[in-house]
């Protein structure tokens, strides 16, 4: 796998990028309703991104997409709280340290963009990626912010972001 690359989006990324999603979900036997299966946008996530203070990256191994994650305004939140949005992996890409460095990548972005705190939601079961976001500062919440509409993702976090406390 040394033909890995961690670049933004493009259109043509759009219909691989969303099967990989759903795969990822079918696979973690996650529910379509209530999760990034259902969100509107999946299939347009190049155009999605298109905002200010928004990006999604791509992983990339000899020019197939193995994953994904992005960064954007925490709907119907305060300015100054983002999400870290569907970050997913294919099996061939896991436990490679790919999530560090794709985190990495959001999480100076965001900081970037000016914001100040990065949330996200996930299953209870996705215990390596609760792992991941563990390791570089997330902490749990009772309850969930924003309208992610993810209604069946039961676990929510925050991380506090700031030059000196990205990733480490």
């Amino acid at each position: 796998m040394n033909g890995i690359i961690i670049r933004e989006i493009q259109q043509k990324d759009n219909q691989a990028i969303a099967q990989i999603v759903r795969d990822v979900l079918m696979e973690m036997g996650a529910p379509k309703v209530g999760t990034a299966y259902a969100d509107p946008n999946l299939d347009l996530l190049f155009e999605t991104y298109q905002n200010s203070k928004s990006i999604y990256f791509i992983v990339e191994n000899n020019n197939k997409i193995i994953g994904g994650a992005g960064i954007a305004q925490l709907e119907n939140e305060s300015e100054n709280i983002c999400e870290l949005q569907k970050m997913y992996f294919l099996p061939e890409a896991r436990g490679l340290g790919l999530g560090t460095q794709l985190m990495d990548k959001c999480l100076e972005s965001a900081t970037a963009f000016g914001f100040q705190k990065c949330y996200l939601e996930t299953m209870p079961y996705m215990e390596a990626a609760q792992k991941l976001y563990q390791k570089v500062g997330f902490e749990y919440l009772n309850e969930p912010l924003g309208n992610t509409g993810h209604t069946s993702c039961p676990v929510w976090m925050i991380k506090l972001l700031n030059s000196k406390n990205n990733a480490n």
